[in-house]
């Protein structure tokens, strides 16, 4: 018999059709469904592997009514934050992410939020579809330069050090923040800081690349917001936990920042729509992995983890 799973997350095709192919698969096309309606499928079908995504919240009351079939618990995102490891851990559920998989498309829409918040995308893409019509003066509608500038990274794991790669490809001086320093041939020259706060003076551009945790929450806040040079440029492809909001509205409203990129936001897909009403906040809807290839890629990881443990090896990518 093929191993029993459900996935509780739309999925590509590909990914879809090898879940169908190698198990017994209870697959969520057509839905979303919440917490209740996950434990109540995987009761029903008898699952040994759970395959989810970042919409669905396990916390650990969740979690201690999983049947117990429950194996495993293969999260498709490279974050893990929405499900309680500790909880599972006790309860001898194995929990695995997609660490690899949203790396360099994750950099990717980082550098495209960085270079159309600096250079006025939205603004420009907007007086396009509007018609244009009239020649614009040499002062008009200027953006910033970033080729040659410094930019300031916050977490420099495997997405920000893509992230300074990228940086470098435009000559910017690479500056970071991470809990450790890394060694010499991960840095490649970029220079470290121990002091967050002591870094932000010097960065023109910010990206945050740093998981949601009770020690990043608001990592960006009215202190950090006001220790940037003025006119600076944040980016966000993280989480939207790390930036207080409001402090973030009221810099950019304020021209403190000259204008922030944001892939992420506090609340998900109900973000506040004071962003979108600001013509210099470059928004996209939580994208960074959407490429065919990277959510492929997203989903067989899920899957070898779910094959690998339900026949009884070891799980490829187990969170720590």
């Amino acid at each position: 018999m093929k191993p029993r799973i459900v996935i509780a997350r739309a999925v590509p095709q590909a990914v879809a059709a090898r879940a169908s192919r190698d198990f017994d698969a209870l697959l969520s096309q057509d839905d979303i469904p919440d917490s209740n309606e996950v434990l109540a499928r995987v009761a029903r079908h008898q699952a040994e592997g759970l395959l989810v995504g970042a919409t669905v919240k396990l916390d650990a009351a969740t979690i201690a009514r999983m049947p117990d079939c429950l194996r495993i618990i293969a999260t498709l995102s490279a974050g893990f934050e929405h499900v309680d490891v500790a909880a599972a851990r006790a309860r001898g559920i194995v929990v695995t992410n997609a660490p690899e998989g949203p790396t360099e498309c994750t950099a990717d829409l980082a550098m495209m939020l960085l270079l159309c918040a600096a250079r006025r995308a939205g603004e420009y893409n907007d007086l396009m579809r509007a018609g244009w019509r009239r020649v614009l003066g040499l002062g008009e509608m200027l953006g910033l330069k970033v080729s040659g500038k410094t930019i300031g990274i916050y977490g420099m794991g495997r997405i920000g050090r893509e992230m300074a790669q990228r940086a470098r490809g435009f000559g910017m001086k690479v500056l970071y923040h991470n809990r450790t320093r890394l060694p010499p041939e991960l840095e490649q020259g970029a220079r470290y800081f121990d002091d967050f706060h002591a870094m932000l003076p010097y960065c023109e551009f910010l990206s945050l690349h740093a998981p949601a945790s009770a020690s990043t929450r608001h990592v960006i806040d009215r202190a950090a917001l006001a220790l940037l040079p003025p006119r600076a440029v944040l980016v966000n492809t993280a989480r939207g936990q790390l930036v207080d909001e409001e402090a973030l509205l009221d810099a950019l409203q304020s021209e403190r920042l000259a204008a922030a990129g944001l892939d992420v936001f506090a609340s998900e897909p109900a973000f506040d729509q004071r962003f979108a009403t600001l013509p210099n906040v470059f928004l996209t809807p939580h994208a960074a992995s959407a490429t065919i290839e990277t959510r492929n890629a997203m989903g067989f990881c899920a899957l070898d983890n779910l094959e690998a443990v339900l026949a009884g090896r070891e799980p490829l990518t187990p969170v720590a």
